[in-house]
């Protein structure tokens, strides 16, 4: 963990946890205000958590809920970050990037070789973010949020061992 975030811990959403409620009544509020309503997952966030291949590593600073990031492995090869959020009090300190490190972590231990995600190529933090950690540009996605809103497919590949 960065030096940052001293005070960040990132944590593993588990499905039994007496915390399950609270952890996702405050991610859908983040999401609600992080996202237009028609990218949300508001709706159907704990459904998506409920699904076998997806995970979720949340980080929390004095019981709140400053970021998370889902991730899931549709194949066995393969993985997708679907989500990854930070609140705004809580940017630009480290979070964002720590989240996404223990994402890619958790995907390497599943042995996958790749992890695609899609990125609004107007949100310059998010893609530098992700171009950091040595994602890369595959194609530009016309239409992919909405009508006048494309994205960039992004991917890491892992090498193989």
């Amino acid at each position: 963990m960065g030096s940052s975030m001293a005070d960040g811990i990132i944590c593993q959403l588990q499905r039994n946890s007496g915390k399950w409620g609270d952890v996702v009544e405050e991610i859908v509020r983040i999401e609600k205000r992080v996202f237009p309503k028609h990218e949300s997952l508001a709706k159907s966030f704990e459904q998506e958590l409920r699904k076998n291949n997806c995970g979720l590593l949340y980080t929390e600073i004095g019981g709140d809920v400053a970021g998370y990031v889902m991730y899931s492995w549709p194949s066995s090869l393969c993985a997708s970050i679907t989500k990854l959020a930070v609140k705004e009090n809580y940017r630009k300190q480290g979070h964002g990037e720590a989240l996404l490190k223990a994402a890619i972590d958790k995907c390497r231990t599943r042995n996958i070789h790749r992890i695609t995600l899609h990125a609004d190529p107007s949100r310059i933090p998010a893609v530098s973010l992700y171009k950091k950690f040595g994602f890369i540009v595959d194609t530009l996605v016309r239409g992919y949020y909405s009508s006048d809103r494309d994205a960039y497919r992004m991917y890491l590949d892992f090498d193989a061992d």
